[in-house]
């Protein structure tokens, strides 16, 4: 048990606290063990303390170069152990993906230092869940590692949601996730983003990969350099000139607006038929069925996924290595839709002999 908290805890990387004073300076002001200087500056924009006047967003997140970020910003009400300062953020990095793991114990975090004004109680509490998986404080609750389960993280937007918003069209988000494409998601307000977003890998469950989601990402040089890395992503952006910029996306998702634009020069990939109106009235179904629960959606679509990449690989089978030729897939005569999804999605699941 002890081993499995010790690799569970291992996943954080560091914790940070930014300061906005009462002459409206915000200020990096301290991290342990350390945060790299391109990283700083990310998480320096991301902090809502630094972008003038506008709200405050007590809880955001995202991906920078495979490292996870989970900013907390609380506004200080006196009187309190920090003087001169109107609001703070703790900011804490890692490995994994957790929203609900990092939220809470970034709470704990929060309360420790406007109670005891210094950072160093939030490095013992830091070390103690890095060490022990545990963080107990006096009045403030305790913090376990393992009452957060990554499944749990996983499951826990809202896919019901989703296919409400969407219906027929949550397809082309299922075909652009199943074949590794760019999705582009705009909404002006942070949390819209984070809670849509999230939700999106679950479509693709058999993969169970979150490393392809960016929910986070302005317009910046590094961000973008970062993200053109990955191959298929869900990037979201508050920032609506991102809709100007083609060269990231081959799905635009315009949130607000419920409209999904799948750009020119993933036309041909994304080409719609029988299949895909079959799986997209099958997530419909499933997704309005007032009895099943999101989790229980997932695990539908899940089950249908498996039956394509099943009669996937018995097709791989039948050829030589175990892989899927153009030719080989042609001699079958599927519906012309059919026999382009397949092949893209056999590229997507490597399952190609190019």
């Amino acid at each position: 048990l002890w081993n499995m908290a010790a690799t569970e805890t291992q996943l954080m990387l560091s914790v940070g606290l930014i300061e906005k004073d009462v002459n409206g300076d915000t200020l990096w002001v301290w991290c342990y063990p350390s945060v790299s200087p391109e990283l700083r500056d990310v998480l320096l924009r991301k902090c809502c303390l630094t972008q003038d006047g506008r709200d405050l967003h007590t809880f955001v997140f995202g991906q920078f170069c495979r490292t996870w970020y989970y900013v907390t910003t609380v506004e200080v009400q006196e009187p309190t152990a920090l003087s001169k300062v109107t609001h703070f953020s703790i900011v804490v990095t890692a490995k994994d993906f957790n929203p609900e793991k990092y939220a809470a114990f970034s709470r704990i975090l929060c309360r420790m230092y406007i109670k005891h004004g210094s950072p160093v109680k939030m490095m013992e509490g830091y070390i103690a869940v890095l060490t022990k998986g545990i963080c107990q404080s006096d009045e403030n609750g305790s913090f376990l590692i393992k009452d957060y389960d990554v499944r749990k993280a996983y499951l826990a937007g809202s896919v019901k949601d989703v296919v409400s918003q969407f219906g027929m069209e949550t397809i082309i988000l299922y075909t652009a996730l199943m074949l590794k494409k760019r999705i582009v998601v705009h909404h002006p307000r942070i949390e819209a983003l984070l809670e849509f977003t999230r939700v999106l890998p679950a479509l693709t469950w058999h993969r169970k990969d979150w490393s392809i989601l960016h929910p986070y990402v302005h317009l910046s040089d590094a961000e973008l350099d970062d993200l053109k890395k990955c191959p298929g992503y869900v990037a979201g952006f508050v920032d609506p000139e991102v809709s100007n910029r083609s060269d990231l996306f081959d799905v635009y998702v315009n949130l607000p607006d419920s409209v999904i634009t799948v750009s020119q020069s993933a036309k041909e990939a994304m080409a719609m038929g029988k299949l895909h109106k079959d799986i997209g009235h099958f997530i419909v179904q499933s997704a309005e069925d007032a009895d099943r629960t999101d989790s229980q959606v997932i695990k539908d679509i899940s089950l249908k996924t498996k039956e394509i990449l099943a009669n996937l690989v018995a097709l791989a089978d039948e050829g030589e290595n175990s892989k899927i030729t153009f030719e080989g897939l042609k001699q079958r005569h599927f519906p012309p839709a059919t026999e382009n999804f397949l092949f893209h999605l056999a590229a997507a699941e490597q399952l190609l002999r190019i």
